[in-house]
């Protein structure tokens, strides 16, 4: 019988279940937040890279905004559902292994992607790059509650966000510069040859796991799982939650690239590639906001982020470059701050069902991205920025109502826990 966790508090995160578990300043810790941070910075520059490409690609291939967008949704909607089975792997065959594949995997793809003629294959490429990666983000989180001690997990959790954060950007301008000097494909590739680097270092860098128990898993074991995880007071409201902001995120990248590009701005390519350097803000709210709710409780900050983000959203709206683009900072670090809260809040209070738990937040989070960010390309065919501002704005608001729902939402009770089976240490 496994250890019981401790009850879900407001100022504690997961008790790693590992007889050893790793403790910040400490060698292994450290090699560990080294392959966090490459895992972030490797999935999110490949899922995204191709997002300021968008602009060349209606061009090229002759197609809307809306069906330029596919690009994205392509990769990031068959991540969504395969994150679900990625899980249940992981489960049988261990974190470590099966994301050291999913790097490499997704790497060697994203360079064929690069050189495979037209769009269709490029769309098939971007498909199968979505499935590979699916192996990191739930796998990474569940890696991470059972590795890490319990005063160390919040900093964990922050460092593979704020990886994530740095590959976004990195990703995108990388991608931007070498457009604008070489061509797309050879940008996009560059973007893969990085990222094969990257999971080499992974593969060299990361512990091996010491608080990983194999589980297998038949349906009445997974159902039963779901039905603890969906008739949970928090969590279906922490899934909704993932799929509005991450919509919100990449529809306001997927199109700034075309107001930017278009008078009366006219940036160049690489200028635009620029812009999202804003993305370091989200490394730093990440991990301010996440030691921020472990101190204060995440019922009671994690509405402060959102407000933010739709105040980012209202200062897009106005004609300066300069606010345009404090606007757009303004939205990344609410929007990074919401999801470092929401993604730990999930691992914490999901407890023995903390794999399963985190596939469906992802699962949501990434058809967010996927679902709303291609109908993002709708409202700029109809209304351009205003149209797209709006949309955001409307889901900012139904974010921030779901935000102060959860204030009501009661922590869980301790459980009673037999005293031969001890909590670990932390």
């Amino acid at each position: 019988m496994p250890p019981v966790l401790p009850a879900e508090n407001e100022n504690s995160p997961a008790v790693a279940q590992g007889p050893h578990p790793l403790v910040r300043g400490t060698p292994a810790y450290r090699r560990m937040s080294l392959g966090l941070l490459t895992a972030g910075f490797t999935t999110f520059s490949l899922l995204y890279g191709v997002q300021p490409l968008l602009p060349l690609f209606t061009t090229e291939f002759n197609l809307t905004a809306a069906e330029a967008s596919l690009a994205v949704s392509f990769a990031t909607g068959p991540m969504a559902v395969a994150i679900l089975v990625a899980g249940i792997i992981s489960d049988r065959v261990g974190r470590r292994p099966l994301m050291v594949a999913s790097l490499f995997s997704a790497a060697l793809l994203t360079i064929a992607s690069a050189v495979l003629p037209g769009w269709h294959m490029l769309l098939a490429m971007r498909f199968l790059t979505g499935v590979a990666l699916a192996g990191v983000p739930a796998i990474a989180m569940a890696y991470i509650a059972e590795e890490v001690d319990g005063p160390s997990i919040g900093a964990a959790m922050g460092l593979y966000i704020a990886g994530s954060a740095i590959g976004g950007m990195a990703g995108r301008l990388g991608v931007s510069v070498l457009t604008q000097l070489f061509g797309w494909r050879l940008g996009l590739g560059g973007i893969g040859v990085t990222a094969l680097l990257a999971a080499i270092l992974f593969w060299r860098a990361v512990p091996h796991s010491r608080g990983f128990v194999p589980r297998r898993h038949d349906l009445r074991s997974l159902g039963a799982g779901a039905l603890r995880i969906f008739t949970d007071a928090a969590l279906p409201l922490l899934y909704a939650e993932a799929f509005l902001l991450m919509g919100i995120f990449v529809t306001v990248y997927n199109y700034v690239g075309f107001r930017l590009l278009a008078p009366p701005y006219s940036l160049s390519h690489a200028a635009v590639g620029a812009i999202f350097l804003l993305y370091i803000v989200g490394s730093f709210s990440s991990a301010w906001v996440g030691a921020l709710a472990g101190r204060l409780g995440r019922r009671k900050t994690f509405w402060a982020p959102i407000v933010a983000l739709i105040i980012g959203i209202a200062l897009t709206a106005a004609g300066p470059l300069a606010v345009i683009i404090l606007g757009i900072g303004v939205v990344t670090a609410g929007f990074f701050g919401a999801h470092s809260v929401a993604s730990s809040w999930v691992s914490r209070r999901a407890r023995a069902d903390r794999g399963q738990a985190s596939s469906f937040y992802l699962l949501f989070y990434y058809l967010g991205s996927s679902i709303l960010g291609s109908v993002g390309g709708v409202a700029w065919s109809h209304d351009k920025w205003p149209g797209v501002a709006v949309f955001s704005a409307v889901l900012g608001v139904a974010a921030l109502g779901i935000a102060v729902r959860l204030i009501g939402v009661k922590p869980l009770a301790d459980p009673v826990e037999p005293a031969r089976h001890p909590v670990p240490a932390g």
